[in-house]
């Protein structure tokens, strides 16, 4: 995102966590088909799968690894302006929670492949262009926040679940809009290439709305329709539109609405069809939850003030979330974290 936010979020300068990287293990038996998803030990998910050891040591089994072993090189798509999961600090260098979980990943892939240089390069993506860069083996890592999908599953795959976000509406304090019902016969915004997109225009269908449906091309470029009234509400998921309005010049002037419309898994996008890399995606998070380390990568993002103007979300670990922790899962259905 280029503009106000940009200019809000470039001032000042943090180095990316280190973490040590989490053990993997692997299962015996490879995955069978590119919606199926695999899991880690310990990690509940809707099936269990996974490729030998050896393969994960060697890059065997996986185009993913295969090529990065061959090149040298790992390219992980970011966000440029999505705090706290993905955004650039004053060197313009990637960092957030989606980062720091993904700089684990990278650790673990060097050591998977005896690879200790193994060079990363950061590509910056967008809502429009993050899943076709990861369909067409472009992005080996999208370190983002993308919700997983069905729909999606067609182009990709996707690692255990690393946040749960819901669907609200913000709208102005003198005119607050609480439920999708509210916004009959309104202008309503989101932004391009996002879920909330698609619940606007199903709600539209089903329900006889009468909406007009304006898209912001990034975050930043939807809020800014709600801040200047070409729409009455801007539809997104909670925490980024909690980040929208504390960074507001007057945070007041805005109210998030209670109802919930959507459950929003976040994962990191991978290339599909690639069980052995996604075993060891998946091993490195659910190592970060069942060590612990979570808490501390929350507090970090979620619960403290952030670079650069040092914006504390104040979010605490929801119920759904540390269920989650528990019990990982790569699935799609929002109702498995209800």
């Amino acid at each position: 995102m280029a503009g106000w936010l940009m200019a809000q979020w470039v001032t000042a300068d943090l180095a990316l966590a280190a973490s040590p990287p989490a053990p993997v293990a692997a299962s015996a038996s490879p995955m069978a088909g590119p919606a199926t998803p695999s899991a880690a030990p310990g990690v509940a998910a809707s099936t269990v799968s996974g490729s030998p050891a050896s393969a994960l040591l060697s890059g065997e089994g996986s185009n993913t690894l295969r090529k990065i072993r061959d090149t040298g090189l790992i390219v992980l798509g970011y966000r440029a302006a999505s705090p706290p999961f993905s955004y650039l600090d004053a060197r313009l260098k990637p960092m957030g929670y989606s980062i720091d979980l993904c700089t684990q990943m990278v650790e673990a892939i060097k050591q998977r492949l005896d690879l200790p240089e193994l060079e990363v390069k950061y590509l910056p993506v967008s809502s429009a262009t993050r899943m076709p860069l990861v369909a067409n083996g472009t992005v080996d890592l999208e370190c983002g926040i993308t919700t997983n999908t069905l729909e999606r599953q067609k182009t990709q795959s996707f690692s255990l679940t690393i946040f749960l976000a819901q669907t609200r509406l913000m709208s102005k304090r003198v005119a607050p809009l609480r439920k999708l019902d509210d916004l009959r016969g309104l202008a309503v915004a989101s932004t391009i290439g996002t879920t909330s997109i698609q619940l606007l225009h199903q709600a539209n269908l089903n329900q006889q709305l009468g909406m007009r449906i304006v898209v912001g091309q990034d975050d930043h470029d939807a809020f800014r329709l709600l801040l200047t009234d070409r729409a009455a509400a801007y539809a997104m998921d909670d925490v980024l539109l909690r980040m929208s309005q504390i960074s507001a010049a007057r945070p007041e002037d805005f109210v998030i609405s209670d109802e919930v419309f959507s459950v929003e898994p976040y994962a990191i996008g991978l290339p599909r069809d690639d069980a052995v890399f996604k075993s060891l995606v998946d091993g490195v998070i659910a190592g970060i939850y069942q060590r612990g380390e979570i808490q501390a990568l929350y507090r970090k993002w979620f619960q403290s003030p952030i670079p650069p103007r040092g914006i504390n979300l104040n979010l605490p670990m929801g119920e759904a979330f540390r269920r989650l922790v528990q019990k990982p899962t790569d699935s799609a259905d929002p109702a498995a974290y209800r």
